[in-house]
């Protein structure tokens, strides 16, 4: 049976150019800095996203919660988007491993508003958590892979500064808001202190992801990278995976992973009973509402699984659709095709 997998980005797998380097890469011990796909890896990537230095971790959860715990105390509280996924998909690594608390703000644009942030920020006051470090997500994953609006973007850092608060940005799929705007991902970088970049989902490595700043915060974090367990070795043939995702080249195809969604939310919108708003359709993401097609969410799921279209169910009446490189145009054609059918026979 033919599959096409819609639940996520993180299924996509190495292309060949990885294998290839990953089989001549040179390994070394890359906690002792000796492995040097590894040091290439972290020099290019900081390079790319315009820091003094960065560090090669094995998740995004791991870089995130390594930004934290580099930028606050233990009691200290951080603020984000209510549903941002350093709050809410994270384990409650912060508050379990770092003693944090989460203040979250909730804007379906992506970003609180700086009037906000300003009225969330503690006083000076013992009785209350210090508030340390400002979070931020681009692209949003709860809302779709929605770019949070620039300007906010901007404001919100230069707020930040003014009340010398740190900003961190979870940036897993930054690479895909970067080519959407057709800008380069300096300048997004720019309004962070730090930022989390995720080498697989999109951009095909098989693990790992990169957690840039200045070099006294970078030298910090890899005290935390060594605690939590990320201080992984002989790690050049994942590395050498990592210096090809970041290519210009294979940086671009996410472009294609762009236009099959918007390929595929075309289509589906045609279908009866269901709606997608296009304006959430920034990227590789589509939150397509069935509630009018008489399914529950569970059935629909199921319905489709039975043909081999893979989708993940985000509300009880929503379904979530992510295109990535392993999905091709003409599995956006199925997958229209097959719901279709499905719809038909109502």
């Amino acid at each position: 049976m033919k599959i096409v997998d819609l639940r996520r980005d993180t299924i996509t797998l190495p292309t060949p150019a990885m294998v290839d380097a990953a089989f001549k890469a040179t390994l070394g011990d890359s906690v002792y800095g000796e492995d040097p796909n590894q040091v290439q890896l972290e020099t290019f990537a900081a390079e790319i996203l315009g820091k003094e230095d960065s560090i090669f971790v094995p998740s995004g959860t791991m870089g995130n919660l390594i930004a934290l715990l580099t930028h606050t105390s233990r009691g200290d509280e951080l603020i984000c988007e209510e549903n941002a996924h350093i709050r809410i998909s994270e384990t409650g690594g912060g508050a379990m491993v770092g003693g944090l608390m989460f203040r979250g703000i909730e804007d379906p644009s992506g970003i609180p508003d700086v009037s906000a942030v300003e009225s969330a920020i503690r006083a000076d006051d013992i009785h209350y958590p210090r508030t340390s470090l400002i979070c931020t997500e681009i692209t949003h994953y709860r809302y779709g892979g929605i770019i949070p609006p620039l300007k906010k973007v901007t404001a919100l850092y230069h707020f930040a500064q003014k009340k010398r608060i740190p900003v961190h940005c979870d940036g897993a799929r930054l690479f895909n808001a970067a080519v959407a705007l057709n800008i380069d991902v300096r300048e997004l970088t720019s309004y962070a202190d730090s930022v989390m970049v995720s080498l697989s989902k999109g951009l095909g490595a098989p693990v790992g992801s990169i957690l840039a700043g200045q070099y006294d915060f970078i030298e910090k974090a890899k005290r935390f990278r060594k605690m939590l367990g990320g201080g992984m070795r002989q790690t050049g043939w994942l590395a050498a995976c990592g210096i090809v995702a970041l290519q210009k080249e294979n940086i671009q195809m996410l472009k294609e992973d762009h236009q099959n969604a918007i390929r595929l939310a075309q289509g589906l919108s045609s279908l009866p009973g269901i709606k997608i708003d296009f304006n959430q359709v920034q990227t590789n993401f589509i939150l397509v509402d069935i509630a009018e097609t008489g399914f529950s969410g569970r059935l629909f799921l199921d319905k489709l699984k039975d043909k081999g279209v893979l989708v993940t169910l985000t509300k009880p009446t929503v379904i979530r659709m992510v295109t990535s490189r392993v999905v091709n145009q003409h599995d956006i054609e199925y997958a229209i095709e097959i719901i279709g059918r499905l719809l038909q026979k109502l």
